[in-house]
């Protein structure tokens, strides 16, 4: 596919324009894949190997030479080589003197080594000016055009003029370098490509534990007591009943779970009195992580949206409808219209909409393409204040669902109420703290500590007294 590649698309350096010279250690796919690139973009390439000869993989255009005269031809040599085979380096330490190497090697697992693998060459030629570049773009990027999220290429080192040359490197590749700071952040650089949806994990891990809560807890009530007390089989309502009334309860829940930290933090700062002391470990890692919160919560109402609308189609549903009709032909009566029920019902539905619009505007803002084109007072806006209505909607949905027979006793199964009910529990205490924070007399003062106000600092002790004397 190398060979294919190259040949379909020849590179003719006399249309492009001809750029500096970079030397490539190292003719592996992401050396070969890294060179191609390059010479679509201009820049005279050659590659340095230990057995220096031509192979129809390289892409054309480019020399390969020795290690010793590829490094002689360049002042930025990129090794493209594992941390295992540095050694042959320490050969060439007055060759490489004074010349800028970047490295765009990764590791197997976290921290598998004491110093990174940057900080780790750097020993091995204390004379060259080390940089760690390209380590989170792969080859499979650099052939396909690097779309999206791979266009960001992380680069630190301790001289900032060779970081800056190959930052300009990296922006004439048509990707964006992001300046890490000096060569100790090439430990997380180099962690980066290994971790798999870090923020991910906890909204994942949450979502599941409440999906399996509740599937069995109704499972309980709709399957298992109807067998038990009136020998009833109800396995069917395994398949969209339960799904259904698990996937928009998670999503409640969820919900509620991105909002219930913020109060938490407001709590604890009206209770220290300063905005300057550090949150706890695990609240910090929950606000961190309420986006991925939101936009599980948004799935999950998806869900019930799709289901929801398959409900008409149902052979429970048709075969009710049938059977109540022609129960009513027979006996010759009609149910009374009820306007109250008729309101309950449309309003259930209205209110159901309603937030599920708001719900798929907050998860449309909350991308990075549309939360770059508003300023962060209209994201703050879209995201608390919306948000919170959103919250509101979806729980006011719910509590309209359960309707006149909301507390009654005959909905027990076994003393166990309405899985509803239960997800009402965590949206109810959120919006009645919240609703207690925005009161006037807490809301200026928490306001004041947001702005830098301190309870027991000695300058609001001082401005106290003077307004005291006043």
């Amino acid at each position: 596919m190398e060979k294919t590649r190259t040949d379909a698309f020849p590179i003719t350096m006399d249309s492009l324009e001809r750029k500096e010279t970079i030397c490539i250690f190292g003719t592996g796919d992401f050396g070969r894949s890294l060179g191609f690139k390059m010479l679509q973009c201009g820049y005279s390439i050659v590659f340095g190997s230990r057995t220096p000869r031509m192979s129809s993989l390289l892409p054309n255009g480019a020399d390969v030479l020795s290690y010793s005269e590829a490094a002689q031809k360049s002042d930025i040599i990129i090794i493209t080589v594992h941390r295992e085979h540095y050694n042959f380096l320490t050969e060439l330490t007055e060759v490489l003197h004074g010349k800028i190497l970047v490295d765009v090697s990764n590791n197997r697992k976290v921290n598998q080594y004491p110093e990174s693998n940057a900080e780790y060459l750097a020993q091995l030629v204390p004379g060259a000016h080390v940089v760690k570049a390209f380590n989170t773009i792969s080859a499979w990027a650099l052939q396909s055009g690097a779309l999206d999220a791979s266009r960001q290429v992380f680069v630190c080192g301790n001289d900032r003029k060779a970081k800056q040359r190959v930052m300009d490197i990296v922006r004439g590749l048509g990707l964006t370098p992001l300046d890490k700071g000096s060569l100790m952040a090439a430990s997380e650089i180099e962690n980066y490509p290994l971790q798999l949806f870090p923020m991910w994990r906890f909204p994942f891990y949450l979502s599941a534990a409440l999906c399996i809560f509740f599937f069995l807890y109704c499972v309980i009530r709709d399957v298992i007591y109807p067998y038990v007390n009136k020998n009833e089989d109800s396995t069917f309502r395994l398949a969209i009943s339960i799904p259904n009334r698990v996937f928009p309860i998670t999503a409640l829940t969820l919900l509620a779970l991105v909002y219930l930290p913020g109060v938490i933090a407001a709590i604890l700062q009206l209770y220290r009195g300063t905005k300057y002391r550090r949150f706890p470990d695990w609240l910090d890692h929950w606000m961190l992580c309420r986006k991925q919160l939101g936009l599980m919560a948004l799935g999950f109402a998806c869900l019930h949206v799709l289901y929801a609308l398959v409900i008409p189609i149902r052979f429970y549903v048709r075969w009710r409808i049938r059977n109540l009709t022609v129960t009513q032909a027979i006996l010759k009566k009609e149910d009374p219209f009820s306007t109250s029920s008729a309101w309950l019902s449309d309003s259930y539905v209205a209110l159901g909409i309603l937030g599920f619009f708001l719900f798929v505007l907050l998860g449309i803002t909350s991308l990075p393409s549309v939360s770059n084109t508003v300023n962060w007072r209209e994201f703050r806006f879209i995201q608390s204040k919306l948000g919170y209505l959103t919250l509101i909607l979806c729980t006011a949905h719910t509590l309209v669902y359960g309707g006149k027979r909301f507390l009654s006793p005959s909905i027990l199964r076994w003393y166990l109420p309405a899985a509803y009910i239960l997800a009402l529990i965590i949206p109810c205490t959120v919006l009645v703290i919240k609703f207690i924070l925005i009161m006037p007399c807490i809301d200026k003062t928490l306001t004041r500590i947001r702005q830098g106000w301190e309870r027991n600092s000695k300058h609001s002790k001082s401005a106290l007294n003077a307004k005291s004397d006043i």
